[in-house]
């Protein structure tokens, strides 16, 4: 009020007074349409940010997927770095670098490695036999804590050399395994190509070999249909699909998860147990089984089951060859001390096996021609056998 009955309007945007309510309207209407211009310049500039902002972690995401799966491909020698003669030339010349090999030693390794790889046959220079009789003995003679303990048929132990330190656990475990099957007459007819322990490349040759007869095709697209050359590793599926290719009937088991607290898997060590104890029942205490060795699988290694204690207060061990112990070392079974310090080499208790998941390979007789192509026809959808 102006005092002169003029009726003033004030702008609610800005406080301009006006005399006009139509004059208001309009200084009102050019407010707003600067704020709606205002705001969708914003949202344009907003959503071109986010635009390029969203473009910009996907090209990182793919760059970290790439990144990534060089490395898994690195890891699980698929990256075409070259296989087990590349790499044991390479480490044996990283040796004589380092003044650890001389190279006339250098030329006979090679020399050698080149004649048994031209053969198809393992050197035999990280192998150490014995120790399932010496083991025996052992135990004839222990008296501290174990009730029963139950033992494979002799199986020779393979550690990983030069050429496959890294990858080679799953092939080295397959050569433990043969070595016990060679030893048994039940399987001279399924091996009777095979009288020799295979070398890696020859191993890998194999296993090719089963995925041409058409084993496993699923599990061969991921290897790209080849191995040889490569440090790819393998893993229990690879191993079943060339023991069948062979005639070896075998079963996969899934422990695909743990079955006891804090993550342990005891159903694996009572399905051991059986495994071994099925006809080998009785009140001896040491039992030397004709049951062959236990391929044991779980993700980054695998190892071979060569026996089960069980302890006078039940609880269960199972007696584990590692590919990844040397020769020096399990040499040190043979001359077994009477307080079997040496056994902590073998020895995992249910606590000590807590990994997510673990697949078992084991052996059971001979397959006819029939059951085999059975097999092979099966494997084309394979699933393994899982324990609830």
């Amino acid at each position: 009020d102006t005092g002169n009955d003029e009726q003033l309007y004030e702008c609610p945007m800005c406080s301009l007074t006006c005399t006009n309510i139509q004059i208001l309207e309009e200084h009102v209407d050019l407010h707003l349409e600067e704020q709606s211009f205002s705001e969708g310049t914003d949202l344009e500039l907003a959503q071109r940010l986010q635009t390029e902002e969203d473009k910009w972690q996907r090209s990182e995401e793919e760059k970290r997927e790439r990144e990534e799966f060089k490395k898994l491909q690195k890891q699980y020698g698929l990256d075409n770095s070259g296989g087990y003669k590349q790499q044991f030339l390479k480490n044996m010349e990283r040796e004589v670098d380092r003044g650890r090999m001389q190279p006339f030693e250098y030329h006979k390794r090679k020399a050698d490695m080149m004649e048994c790889l031209a053969f198809g046959i393992d050197d035999g220079k990280t192998k150490t036999s014995g120790v399932i009789e010496a083991l025996c003995k052992y135990y004839q003679n222990e008296n501290k804590d174990v009730r029963h303990v139950w033992l494979s048929a002799g199986v020779d132990h393979f550690h990983s050399s030069l050429g496959d330190r890294g990858w080679g656990c799953g092939y080295r475990n397959f050569q433990m395994l043969l070595s016990s099957l060679l030893q048994n007459s039940l399987y001279n007819d399924c091996l009777r190509d095979t009288t020799l322990i295979p070398s890696i490349p020859k191993i890998q040759s194999m296993i090719e070999d089963a995925w041409r007869e058409g084993f496993d095709p699923h599990g061969a697209s991921h290897f790209n249909n080849r191995l040889h050359g490569s440090k790819a590793w393998i893993g229990a599926c690879e191993i079943y699909s060339l023991l069948t290719s062979l005639r070896i009937k075998c079963q996969v088991i899934d422990f695909h998860k743990p079955t006891g607290p804090v993550g342990t898997h005891p159903r694996l060590f009572e399905w051991v147990l059986r495994y071994y104890s099925t006809d080998n029942e009785g009140g001896a205490k040491v039992v030397c089984t004709s049951k062959p060795p236990i391929y044991l699988q779980h993700q980054g290694h695998s190892r071979t089951v060569v026996g089960i204690e069980e302890k006078k207060n039940k609880t269960l061990c199972l007696l584990l060859f590692d590919p990844g112990c040397p020769s020096q070392e399990m040499q040190k079974l043979l001359k077994q001390s009477s307080d079997g310090t040496s056994l902590k080499l073998l020895r995992k208790f249910v606590g000590s096996l807590k990994e997510k998941q673990y697949q078992i390979v084991a052996v059971d007789g001979v397959l006819s021609l029939e059951e085999k192509a059975a097999r092979c026809h099966a494997s084309q959808v394979l699933t393994s056998e899982k324990i609830p």
